[in-house]
């Protein structure tokens, strides 16, 4: 796929929902029941993070079963991470940082790709490769929205997706800011496995924009 056409489809998918829920699974059906939950609250776009040995499984199976879902892979750190995501059904992909070697296999990535970025200076290394949509990680403990505000005057043609201590309080900071598209999170998804708090709140995340 071009770099235009993937830009476009990054763009596409940060665009689903204002929120990109980050899941981590405990077991396939774990995922499963999570992303249902998700989708039904209004937030299709799912970031599953390669955190948990169940992971690339619970992919292949919510692109398999759960409708209207957007399945992605999420903690992304090694090129070779890449073909075994899409193999797996991810729609698009976010990594945490992005080192040489994993920019390089990012930009010829068959998905959308979302690199992380911590400063001006790694957002300004990917712009130059091509990359226009990145996430900002770890959002809240390297400035926060105040210095993706910081950011949209230099580097006006780059869009973001703030990820990392951001809960239903702070997204509607970050959300205001002409440069977001969306915020990545986790607060919808409770620890106790009750999936109907997951869809309440999710719906609650869905109307934040």
């Amino acid at each position: 796929m071009a770099a235009a056409d993937l830009h476009a489809a990054v763009v596409a998918t940060m665009q689903l929902a204002p929120v990109i829920p980050v899941l981590t699974v405990r077991d396939v059906a774990d995922g499963v029941a999570q992303a249902r939950a998700l989708v039904a609250g209004g937030l299709p776009a799912i970031e599953v993070t390669l955190r948990t040995p169940a992971a690339l499984e619970a992919i292949a199976e919510i692109a398999r079963s759960v409708p209207g879902a957007h399945v992605g892979a999420g903690t992304i750190i090694e090129p070779a991470q890449i073909e075994a995501a899409v193999r797996a059904g991810a729609k698009f992909l976010v990594s945490p940082g992005t080192s040489p070697a994993l920019a390089a296999a990012a930009a010829q990535s068959p998905v959308p790709f979302l690199p992380g970025v911590a400063t001006a200076s790694e957002a300004m290394t990917l712009r130059a490769l091509g990359f226009r949509a990145l996430k900002l990680f770890p959002a809240e403990a390297v400035g926060g929205a105040k210095l993706l505000a910081s950011l949209h005057a230099p580097l006006s043609d780059l869009v973001f997706c703030p990820t990392g201590g951001i809960d239903a309080a702070k997204a509607p900071a970050y959300l205001a800011l002409p440069n977001v598209l969306c915020v990545g999170g986790s607060w919808m998804l409770p620890k106790d496995g009750d999936y109907g708090k997951i869809e309440e709140l999710a719906r609650a995340a869905a109307a934040l924009r």
